[in-house]
């Protein structure tokens, strides 16, 4: 391919000044690193990261001229590793896509080929952006639950801010293994997405946390699946039966996690973190294929809104205000 070739990608900029600008603009294929593995993305997704990268936060990205873009799936274009073939069907989750190396808000992406994985049989492009990062992570929960040998029979798991990406995806992934979900939320309204996508019970986040002041709370849930962190982490792990397991992939809540140790030493609760960005390749290939067979979501259409680039401004900031609802698919042309 033409390295002078031009394509269109959201760009990030940063003034002199320091101030932050972005816009959809054209861009070169030799503007991209010197990687082993040309994509041309066909969808990618918005996550929580992409809104910050979108807004120069400096937690995520702090080269610019920058493509956000944490997921992205298209097709092979060229490649000079044995791993991959032209016109192979690739995803990309993770890794350093989209924070420092551009990453899938644009035509194409140019990455180490260590970072692809061969689409699974089971999933489309769309499908396969429709979970991302976002369905890894809801499925690395589950598997990691299972792992504590935590069972339908244990009794209810509990997902926090059940409404968004993760939350959203691990509330069906549960539900269709057959677990019970109380799917706690701060939009009551939703309960009937909620409810549709397999949530045995909807309860207000003020019912999770609610005399999170006290060291124990009551025992409640079997498993926790918690992407909130802050106090509604704090709170589901008092309130974990002995024996119990919670999962923790999120800090819209806060970073910090202020409780005492004894939940820990008096009713043996694991906190288990989750972390998609770096997960062995090995593990991803086997959450995946879970992910395009008997953890599909049947609902992944109902769950997933498209967009393109140029309308994406709007997702952003819902994503940042906290707005959003399932997940947010990009088309590229």
């Amino acid at each position: 391919m033409d390295a002078d070739a031009t394509f269109r990608a959201l760009v990030v900029e940063k003034s002199a000044q320091g101030q932050i600008s972005r816009g959809v603009k054209e861009r070169s294929i030799n503007e991209l690193p010197p990687h082993d593995l040309l994509v041309r993305v066909q969808y990618s997704s918005l996550n929580y990261k992409d809104a910050l990268s979108a807004t120069g936060h400096p937690g995520v990205t702090r080269q610019f001229p920058h493509t956000p873009g944490i997921d992205a799936a298209g097709e092979v274009v060229a490649s000079t590793s044995n791993a991959f073939m032209p016109g192979e069907q690739v995803l990309v989750t993770g890794y350093d896509l989209g924070m420092e190396t551009d990453g899938g808000w644009g035509n194409y992406i140019r990455i180490p080929s260590a970072w692809a994985i061969r689409l699974p049989k089971g999933l489309t492009l769309k499908e396969s952006m429709a979970l991302g990062t976002a369905g890894l992570t809801a499925a690395l929960s589950v598997a990691r639950l299972e792992q504590a040998g935590i069972r339908p029979s244990d009794g209810d798991i509990l997902v926090t801010g059940a409404t968004g990406g993760v939350g959203s995806i691990a509330v069906a992934i549960l539900a269709r293994a057959g677990y019970r979900v109380a799917a706690a939320t701060g939009k009551t309204g939703d309960a009937p997405f909620l409810r549709h996508l397999g949530a045995t019970e909807v309860i207000a986040r003020e019912q999770v946390t609610e005399g999170a002041e006290r060291p124990m709370m009551k025992e409640r849930w079997a498993g926790v699946v918690d992407v909130v962190g802050g106090q509604m982490l704090a709170a589901a792990i008092k309130s974990t039966r002995y024996g119990g397991a919670v999962t923790c992939c999120g800090l819209v809540g806060s970073t910090e996690l202020l409780m005492n140790v004894y939940p820990f030493i008096l009713r043996g609760i694991s906190l288990i973190g989750i972390d998609s960005v770096n997960c062995p390749t090995a593990t991803r290939l086997k959450i995946w294929e879970r992910l395009a067979d008997a953890w599909k979501p049947e609902q992944l259409t109902d769950l997933t809104t498209e967009t393109v680039l140029e309308e994406i401004e709007e997702n952003i900031q819902a994503m940042l205000h906290g707005g959003i609802k399932g997940r947010v698919v990009i088309k590229l042309p």
